[in-house]
């Protein structure tokens, strides 16, 4: 890390910074981490992701050069860096950028404690590695008590959405989807299952068509209680059967 984003700057010398630098010395200020799938929102102000979208622009225009692109006169390539920007800022990166959808939350007045199972939900995401795409399926089960928030069900694809809109892995994606949901809904179990193709497969290296990548999360009363796992499971496999 540059020793420039560690020193105090004035707000007159943070104005003459570009976006991205005025943001990335935010965040090391609070000490605050900037992965590639973490949610930075909290330290973009107010009409900067304009600025970085032409920052990207920018730098993707310099990414066609270097690849030899005639982008001047080639008609189809000619506004590819600008696509591409705002691709990533306002689509498939966008979970980086904006804070949690405001999602309802109700009482559980009728002090529901039975398995509900949501899905399959359609998500789709990014493999840090590579920036290819990662698109797949979620299926959320919850176990919730008489102290429970209950959200309906659109919220828990949009709470989806927000989560998977960033470069990510998929084990670690599931895991952040599970915080999410633990705590806006404090159920007594949670278990989330993901299935996904990842286009760094069938893009490149053994360029393989069919295979998918299947993970699980497990929490509370899922985790302790074989026979809710087994009953969340086995719905799971009727519902894919049928």
């Amino acid at each position: 890390m540059s020793d420039t984003h560690t020193l105090f700057r004035s707000e007159a010398e943070l104005a003459a910074l570009p976006a991205s630098e005025r943001i990335r010395y935010r965040l090391v200020q609070a000490k605050a981490r900037y992965h590639a799938n973490d949610n930075i929102s909290e330290h973009v102000l107010p009409g900067e992701l304009t600025e970085i979208k032409a920052e990207v622009q920018a730098n993707l225009q310099k990414v066609l050069e270097a690849l030899v692109i005639d982008t001047a006169s080639d008609h189809n390539t000619r506004e590819t860096a600008k696509r591409v920007a705002k691709m990533f800022v306002e689509e498939v990166f966008r979970g980086r950028y904006v804070a949690m959808p405001a999602v309802t939350e109700f009482p559980n007045f009728s002090r529901l404690n039975e398995l509900m199972i949501v899905g399959p939900i359609t998500v789709r995401s990014a493999c840090s590695h590579h920036l290819c795409p990662i698109l797949g399926r979620v299926w959320i089960g919850i176990l919730p008590n008489e102290h429970s928030n209950l959200i309906g069900l659109s919220k828990y694809a949009r709470v989806c959405d927000w989560v998977m809109s960033r470069p990510q892995i998929q084990e670690e994606a599931v895991v952040m989807l599970a915080d999410a949901l633990q705590e806006r809904v404090k159920p007594d179990g949670l278990a989330i299952v993901m299935e996904a193709d990842h286009f760094c497969m069938h893009w490149r290296g053994v360029k393989d068509n069919d295979t998918a990548m299947t993970n699980s999360m497990m929490r509370g009363a899922f985790l302790k209680d074989p026979n809710l796992r087994r009953e969340f499971l086995s719905l799971l496999s009727k519902k894919n059967a049928g």
